[in-house]
């Protein structure tokens, strides 16, 4: 399996194609296609203000220079994660929802891939989250869409799930994630079979955690990645469809010297 012609990891996380990062921009977020063929990342200015998601996809064994994802535009785009069978995106952005009620911030879109091309993205209405800030979704086989929600301010930020009904999603519950201590949480990575939940937990740094489930809805055995991965402050991750490598950024909030590492994950998912 090719990654971008990169250096397959073991244990010890490798620095993932900083190449395709700007001068002066800060890299936040990089996803896999789940056909491994494509490669969206967001990026975003020194100041955090302006948000843009690029993509380099992988035609007959050549990568592409990056480009605009097609539902990148004139306002903020981050967090993106797709369906597992690919044929659906979900991001978030602060475009206007034109929606009475809904606050402007944040809020979770998706745009679904119709006879091989993409639909103009439609804006995900959680009906319980309109005043709220909503980021960072990921969607299971289910049709649960787990995100992190806050305040408009940031404070008490935590992941919220949500369960899509006939076609429309329902009022978010809080994430039932057993912990030792209460603590902020952010940029969920649910696996697509609901088993395990990876998530930044939010201290004076991000440290990456792992929870499973106990098969009733909760997150049980929950507990850090190893020191090789929490280093320097993480978040943002992602696992790969055969659950092999995880990606996630890396970078103290104040250096602006952010990267997207991988490592191979397999035995940690499974040391539960």
């Amino acid at each position: 399996m090719q990654f971008l012609n990169e250096e397959i990891p073991n244990n010890i996380p490798l620095e993932f194609k900083q190449n395709i990062v700007p001068k002066n921009k800060i890299i936040h977020k990089g996803i896999f296609s789940p056909d491994l063929k494509e490669y969206y990342y967001t990026i975003s200015d020194n100041d955090f203000k302006n948000f843009e998601v690029f993509a380099v996809k992988n035609t007959n064994g050549i990568w592409s220079n990056p480009k605009k994802a097609f539902f990148s535009n004139t306002y903020n785009e981050h967090g993106m994660s797709f369906s597992p069978d690919g044929t659906s995106i979900y991001f978030s952005s602060t475009r206007p929802t034109n929606v009475e009620g809904v606050s402007e911030t944040w809020h979770i879109w998706k745009s679904d891939k119709v006879n091989g091309a993409w639909k103009e993205p439609i804006f995900v209405d959680i009906p319980n989250l309109r005043n709220k800030l909503v980021s960072h979704p990921t969607i299971t086989n289910s049709g649960t869409l787990y995100f992190h929600t806050s305040n408009l301010d940031y404070s008490e930020m935590d992941i919220y799930q949500s369960k899509e009904v006939k076609g429309k999603f329902e009022d978010a519950q809080k994430t039932s994630i057993s912990m030792n201590i209460e603590i902020g949480k952010c940029t969920p990575f649910v696996s697509p079979k609901e088993d395990y939940l990876i998530f930044a937990s939010i201290g004076n740094e991000l440290d990456l955690m792992i929870s499973y489930t106990n098969g009733k809805g909760g997150w049980i055995h929950t507990r850090k990645l190893n020191d090789k991965i929490n280093n320097k402050g993480q978040g943002n991750p992602y696992v790969t469809p055969n659950n092999k490598f995880l990606f996630f950024t890396t970078g103290e909030h104040l250096d602006k010297e952010w990267k997207v590492k991988w490592v191979h994950i397999e035995s940690e998912i499974n040391n539960n």
